[in-house]
């Protein structure tokens, strides 16, 4: 099928099923612009727990989907590609954050970044995201925070605080991959360039930029940059919508062999008719346990405004 009759067979099961359709900004263009909404994970799981469709089909990777049904238990989340994985949340499992914690003070507060799986989320104190990290570490009721999975926010994080914090190894390799050489490269290319990079680069690369922004920070910040040129950082599928907020700005990936999530590249628009058409194999739960232990770690989070 055409992209057009793809669209309209999703959009009619959608229509009869009263579902939302949510799609990642790192997703594919073409998905992002049928999806009714498109934001980072956090925002579309909030838009999934305050919409009163029954189905939910969210385009972006695993522990995105199960945030969504953590936070919406009575609806129906699709997951249009079950091996849309995120390398970052698996780098953790909740076994280790258990090993973790018994080595740990007993007076540290575990902060965990919403990009980690929901057992994880459920061994976790309060969760954040890359947006309110710095709040949520500064409001820890206590002077030490264990940080997982995500090693650069951590340290992005713990500059940005008076808090003594330590952090799991892990990382996105999208963002640690990037290095100041490349900055430095792109910077010679494009020296009247703006940098902006997400908050999960390595501090080398961090140190370098300009504005360092989450996905939402980085498009708050394109609708009224007055810059010809931004050299961003983070996964490519991000300039499509950055390109949408603010034609007048050219965007250039500062080095796009790297800057791709395979995982996030996954979804289709016909894994998406796909799923619709056979949704049991692409529901995604989380155990009640879990989901009532997490839920915790999401709502301290939430009651945290962002930067």
């Amino acid at each position: 099928m055409e992209n057009k009759e793809l669209v309209a067979d999703i959009k009619k099961i959608l229509a009869e099923r009263r579902g939302l359709w949510l799609a990642h900004n790192y997703q594919r263009p073409e998905v992002q612009d049928a999806a009714d909404l498109t934001g980072d994970s956090l925002a579309l799981s909030l838009a999934a727990s305050r919409t009163d469709a029954e189905w939910i089909v969210f385009c972006g990777v695993h522990f995105m989907a199960e945030s969504a049904a953590i936070l919406s238990p009575s609806k129906r989340v699709i997951l249009p590609e079950l091996n849309a994985g995120c390398p970052m949340a698996n780098m953790i499992t909740a076994e280790q954050l258990i090993e973790q914690k018994k080595k740990l003070d007993p007076d540290t507060t575990i902060v965990t970044y919403v990009n980690s799986t929901a057992a994880v989320k459920a061994e976790s104190d309060i969760c954040c995201t890359s947006a309110n990290a710095a709040r949520v570490v500064a409001a820890a009721p206590t002077g030490k925070v264990f940080f997982a999975p995500d090693q650069n926010l951590a340290q992005w994080t713990a500059a940005r605080t008076e808090k003594e914090v330590a952090w799991w190894p892990g990382y996105c390799h999208v963002h640690h991959h990037l290095r100041a050489a490349h900055i430095l490269a792109a910077k010679a290319a494009h020296p009247d360039a703006v940098v902006i990079v997400h908050p999960e680069c390595r501090p080398e690369v961090t140190a370098l930029a300009d504005v360092v922004a989450s996905t939402s920070g980085m498009l708050n910040w394109a609708k009224t940059a007055k810059a010809g040129k931004a050299l961003v950082g983070t996964e490519i599928g991000m300039l499509h919508p950055l390109r949408k907020a603010n034609s007048a700005v050219r965007f250039i990936p500062i080095e796009p062999d790297i800057q791709v999530c395979g995982n996030m590249k996954l979804t289709t628009l016909e894994s998406v008719a796909a799923a619709l058409h056979d949704p049991e194999a692409h529901t995604v739960t989380v155990p009640p346990e879990i989901q009532a232990r997490a839920r915790r770690a999401l709502d301290r989070m939430l009651a945290i405004p962002a930067d």
